[in-house]
């Protein structure tokens, strides 16, 4: 038995792009990160820091020219001069692990059949496996909110630390809220490189009143004492009790106003999610203390008579009103790209650290996570990352060195192997 199992790690390994590398059980020794500018992803920078974890947890974080360091203490000290040291960046709303090749259905488990679906669990389709992971925390991203899709209410969203062997091992909040899909006011035809005209959806006032009903039924069913589970109900019944999170995805400014009072109505802790048109109610999000997941900054503005450049500025829009949100890309390989919304919004008027809090911080406040990761702060996981560059900034960030909860994590991926072989194939074509 041995000898086959020899035999097929052998081949295993002569596959481009496999590791051999699996997630460490045991618990990572103590490593000293010294002389970086640490973005603590709480809006404060020390510029030559201290920065010593053990046991997957920070115990150190300081100014490395104020105190007093024994080096003796650490089997690894890492000498970061003139780089910078980040939080791990946390995804929401991703299909990262759920979908490998978007045009190939046999790839795709994001979705179940029917448009109400509260208790199916996201967690459980999640694929430690995926060729897509790899190339996502290259740039950062260390944790992910996978959220199912399709139909009205899609299902449960977990939390995912990306270095893990199987989905029970990358679970680090699982079923912490529930995605609802709110109907849009209006219906767009074509697609995105023909795109045909918009018109008004006479059947938005329809959907409404359907999330309604469905609602009322659920929260009486709560308050019952049924003879027989209903297992859709039995999921939404931490909704109506407020210990899960209802992440509504709507982006019209009808659609948003409608949803605030749906919460409202039914008692529910909801976050928006996507809210491209969150810009003309911001100080109504604030007072409502409403979160917002927001969509990519780069891309095209919601509404026709919106200024072209509306997505880079909306983010220091609800920052000014005191509007706690995120940065968000949608879908999974995209992912690798959310540093990115952040820097565009910087140069929109959004304060630099800001932006890495909108990337970490407040990323894990909105998910419920904020106790254990999204900063470098004593007490809290090694989950962060060494760059040589600006994060923010595509034409700089370079990852060299990441860790998730302590553990050095690979950060070779396919795309890598590929550039190296054929660096090399057409560098010695050239002699």
């Amino acid at each position: 038995m041995k000898k086959y199992t020899a035999i097929l790690l052998g081949i295993l390994l002569a596959i481009p792009g496999f590791s051999q590398q699996t997630p460490a059980k045991t618990q990572a020794e103590a490593i000293l990160i010294l002389n970086a500018t640490a973005h603590l992803g709480n809006g404060k920078v020390i510029q030559n820091s201290a920065i010593g974890f053990e046991n997957g947890k920070i115990t150190l974080v300081g100014d490395a020219t104020k105190i007093r360091i024994d080096k003796s203490l650490y089997k690894n000290v890492i000498t970061a001069e003139g780089k910078h040291v980040y939080p791990g960046i946390i995804a929401p709303n991703t299909q990262i692990g759920m979908s490998e090749i978007d045009a190939v259905r046999a790839t795709r488990d994001k979705r179940e059949v029917g448009q109400y679906n509260p208790n199916i669990r996201a967690i459980v389709a999640y694929n430690t496996d995926s060729r897509v992971t790899p190339t996502i925390r290259s740039n950062g991203v260390l944790l992910a909110q996978i959220t199912p899709q399709g139909g009205r209410m899609p299902g449960q969203t977990s939390v995912v630390q990306l270095d893990a062997w199987n989905w029970e091992d990358a679970a680090y909040n699982t079923d912490n809220g529930i995605k609802m899909h709110w109907p849009g006011n209006f219906k767009r035809s074509g697609w995105w490189a023909a795109p045909g005209p918009t018109t008004a959806n006479d059947k938005y006032e329809e959907r409404v009143n359907e999330f309604r009903t469905y609602f009322e039924e659920a929260r009486a069913y709560t308050k019952s004492t049924p003879s027989s589970k209903n297992l859709k109900f039995e999921a939404m019944r931490d909704l109506f009790s407020k210990n899960k999170t209802l992440y509504l995805a709507v982006n019209n400014a009808l659609g948003i106003m409608d949803a605030i009072k749906f919460s409202e109505d039914f008692g529910l802790k909801m976050v928006i999610v996507g809210g491209q048109d969150t810009w003309m109610y911001a100080e109504l999000l604030k007072e409502k203390n409403i979160p917002v997941i927001l969509a990519n900054t780069q891309r095209l503005p919601n509404r026709q008579d919106a200024d072209i450049d509306q997505p880079f500025k909306t983010p220091k829009i609800l920052k000014d009103a005191g509007v706690l949100f995120c940065f968000s890309m949608g879908g999974g390989w995209e992912q690798r790209s959310l540093p990115f919304q952040g820097g565009q919004a910087v140069s929109y008027g959004l304060d630099y650290e800001d932006a890495i809090q909108s990337l970490t911080l407040n990323t894990a406040k909105i998910l419920g996570i904020d106790a254990t990761t999204g900063s470098i702060e004593q007490g809290k996981d090694a989950t962060l990352f060494i760059s040589e560059g600006d994060v923010l900034d595509m034409r700089t960030s370079k990852v060299e060195t990441a860790f998730i909860q302590g553990r050095m994590i690979d950060l070779d991926n396919k795309q890598k192997a590929l550039y190296r072989k054929f660096k090399e194939k057409y560098e010695s074509d050239g002699e």
